[in-house]
């Protein structure tokens, strides 16, 4: 099992940036990942850590597919993967309406379909092959019909350092984690409960896994939580399972509309549904402290991995029996990165 964990976003302080992830690289940890919003843009950070860190893999979590061409999102990859000598992992992912429509202008349509052949168009880009592709989001050239009637199939000029970058895809529903399975080499979940694993997602894997080419390999999945060490009253296990829990009580109750939010539909096939009902009628009345508070402490209990030693080791052990390649961590403690020590002695 890898350790993973966040990057944080990029604040505009790129030696800070990089010190940051120098630092964990000496902590131990395998992969680190950015993600990317509306703030400073994460192909360029990442670009920039490619040349301060020797070994760490670098991933994007995510880029939305919606807002780079398909083309440019594997010439990143690809630029990036050279840039590091081969540690870069594309994490893609749709984001969400809000982001998509009020921030790039481009309309939040066909989201499956658009995921599934932004892998494919990646493949083919490295590959070295003329990209075409007749999809049902994606048209490469473009139709005559839809512009000049000029565009004509190309070739990725140059050799990318890998034609078999890896993909993750970062899905929650049912449909959306069934292509997963099938397409991409890794899976990143969010609000990941191992103990209700097969409940939520066993049927959309096993779905995907039946129609998986055996050329990718096993499904690599990253998850995890926060990790604290300590007794119940601790006050870094406390700070690590509020943190997670106005996290939680954000997504499940604010991330999106009333109708429309994919975090509150996965909070309700976990089973508490009651819950997310609250939780989001709390959140959208502008009572958010309340909503965060209405996240069950069951919840908590499961996610989190946060208590001592060995609890916290048999948490590990879960994770990994479920399936779990890259232990996603949030490491909270007086030393963060004497946390992430301390995981890794436990993994290895």
């Amino acid at each position: 099992m890898k350790i993973g964990t966040s990057l944080g976003f990029f604040d505009g302080d790129p030696q800070r940036y990089a010190g940051h992830v120098r630092d964990l690289e000496s902590a131990g940890v395998d992969v680190a990942w950015g993600g990317e919003i509306y703030g400073f843009d994460l192909a360029t950070s990442l670009a920039y850590l490619a040349g301060q860190t020797e070994r760490i893999e670098l991933m994007s979590g995510i880029f939305p597919v919606y807002s780079r061409s398909p083309t440019l999102i594997a010439q990143t990859a690809a630029t990036i993967d050279a840039l590091s000598g081969g540690r870069f992992i594309l994490g893609l992912g749709t984001s969400g309406p809000q982001v998509i429509e009020g921030w790039h202008g481009v309309p939040f349509v066909k989201p499956l379909a658009r995921t599934r052949e932004v892998v494919e168009v990646c493949r083919k880009v490295w590959s070295g092959e003329r990209v075409e592709l007749d999809g049902e989001a994606v048209q490469l050239p473009l139709p005559v019909d839809q512009g000049t009637g000029l565009g004509k199939a190309l070739k990725f000029m140059g050799r990318p350092l890998r034609s078999d970058i890896p993909i993750f895809i970062a899905s929650i529903g049912p449909r959306n984690v069934e292509m997963t399975a099938e397409v991409a080499d890794g899976w990143q979940p969010i609000f990941f409960v191992p103990d209700k694993f097969r409940q939520v997602w066993g049927e959309p894997l096993d779905t995907g896994l039946a129609r998986r080419e055996e050329s990718l390999g096993p499904l690599q999945i990253i998850a995890g939580g926060p990790v604290a060490f300590g007794s119940g009253d601790d006050e870094y296990v406390k700070a690590a399972r509020e943190g997670a829990r106005a996290n939680t009580g954000f997504y499940v109750g604010g991330m999106g509309a009333r109708d429309k939010n994919f975090y509150n539909d996965l909070f309700r096939r976990y089973g508490w549904q009651d819950e997310a009902r609250t939780i989001q009628d709390l959140f959208l009345s502008g009572e958010r402290e309340k909503a965060f508070a209405a996240v069950p402490d069951e919840y908590l209990d499961m996610a989190c991995l946060c208590g001592d030693e060995g609890f916290v080791r048999e948490r590990i052990e879960l994770f990994g029996e479920v399936g779990v390649t890259h232990l996603n961590i949030q490491p909270v403690g007086e030393n963060p990165l004497e946390v992430i020590e301390r995981v890794k002695a436990l993994i290895t």
